[in-house]
């Protein structure tokens, strides 16, 4: 599928030798990216909306869905066709995404952590051999994937995680726990960081793959959580865990750095689903003031809620084009550290608050669950602190400044 049409005016400075960005910038999807965002655009109505309420209040992980996002390619949307993903790009990664998070954000985030982290840390990272083991399983929704690197001491501070790896004969053995990994119960292969050397700190850390079923490992709790209750979320537990030391991805060492940029990639991620979010919480709010009438006129009609939709829209739209910058800069082999933490952080928070205005332009009707922004509205908090918090983010962003 052909990638969006960005277009840059590039000039170059002859009294200083380098390529700057014209002000000039025009983009759009092409023909067939509106195809694929129409499609799930349908699938979301079609699909989503009916059981929504469903799977939230049971926290159910719902099998029957993301076997029908397997069969339309959107557990492997950017992988290579011999790989049996879908090869489409990270452009077309976020329009899915996005539009799954507008009805559904549960949903939206175990297609975005399935495709953004476990399945892209092995792409990046993995050898021809590894890739032709444990990808097309992954691609195809045969088999769900979790990213394992947070601890039950180290969140923001990865590098102060306790796992251990120790070599022993052709094996890693692992000792230590997971916690607030997504798909933790219900994947089946695992990427995980762990340390090699307790004493020296992040530069020790490794990646391995752990696949269920093997000897001394198991999944502890299912978290019981605010938002996004049908996106499985549970602690990982490894007790003298065998690894082949062929499932060691890249070289010992490596895998903090691994991390930072599976990281930069998922939060375009994170980004695009707050995107969805916001926009979906601004489409019920629409239409919702359209039809409610108070003091012999449609809330749309009032001043003040004008104001609200301007706010809401305005930044949803700010948060969508900074989110496409990034997945067009990812797309094109570029740096997207700085991008990625501008987007993760602004449309996360202008997320939440297109939530929360939402909530209050519905009044009282926005606090039940038969009004689709209640849910929105205890999602969309996730956005801001799951992969780096919005604190995070901002040391991201401030950090790239002092260097430049």
């Amino acid at each position: 599928m052909a990638s969006w049409r960005f277009f840059f005016s590039w000039e170059h400075s002859m009294e200083q030798d380098e390529t700057v960005l014209s002000p000039g910038l025009a983009f759009e999807l092409t023909e067939s990216q509106k195809a694929v965002q129409q499609l799930v655009r349908e699938f979301a109505e079609k699909e989503l909306r009916p059981v929504v309420m469903k799977y939230d209040e049971s926290q159910e992980f719902p099998y029957g869905i993301v076997e029908k996002l397997s069969a339309l390619g959107f557990m492997g949307i950017s992988w290579p066709e011999e790989l049996e993903g879908a090869g489409l790009t990270d452009l077309e990664s976020i329009v899915v995404i996005e539009e799954l998070a507008k009805v559904d954000p549960s949903v939206a985030l175990t297609v975005a952590s399935h495709n953004g982290l476990c399945t892209a840390h092995i792409m990046r990272f993995a050898n021809e051999e590894q890739k032709k083991r444990f990808v097309p399983d992954l691609a195809s929704g045969r088999k769900l994937g979790a990213w394992a690197l947070t601890e039950p001491g180290s969140g923001s501070d990865a590098g102060g995680m306790r796992t251990l790896a120790q070599r022993e004969g052709s094996d890693w053995v692992l000792n230590g726990s997971k916690t607030f990994i997504t798909q933790g119960s219900v994947g089946s292969t695992y990427v995980v960081m762990a340390k090699t050397d307790r004493q020296k700190g992040k530069s020790s850390i490794s990646t391995f793959v752990v696949e269920k079923g093997m000897r001394g490992f198991t999944v502890g709790k299912k978290e019981n959580k605010l938002g996004m209750r049908s996106s499985d979320t549970a602690t990982l537990i490894f007790e003298n865990v065998r690894v082949p030391a062929e499932n060691l991805l890249g070289n010992v060492g490596e895998g903090f750095k691994q991390a930072l940029t599976i990281l930069d990639g998922g939060r375009i991620g994170i980004a695009a689903l707050s995107v969805g979010i916001a926009q979906g919480a601004l489409d019920a709010s629409l239409k919702y003031a359209k039809e409610r009438v108070q003091f012999d006129n449609p809330l749309a009609e009032y001043q003040a809620i004008q104001w609200k939709f301007a706010d809401m829209a305005t930044e949803t739209s700010a948060a969508r084009m900074l989110t496409q910058k990034a997945a067009w800069m990812k797309s094109r082999g570029m740096d997207v550290t700085l991008a990625a933490a501008q987007a993760k952080y602004f449309a996360s928070e202008a997320a939440v608050r297109a939530t929360n205005e939402a909530v209050q332009i519905h009044g009282g009707y926005g606090f039940i669950k038969e009004f689709p922004v209640e849910k929105l509205y205890r999602d969309v908090k996730l956005m801001t602190i799951g992969e780096g918090t919005s604190e995070v983010q901002k040391m991201v962003i401030a950090r790239h400044l002092l260097q430049q």
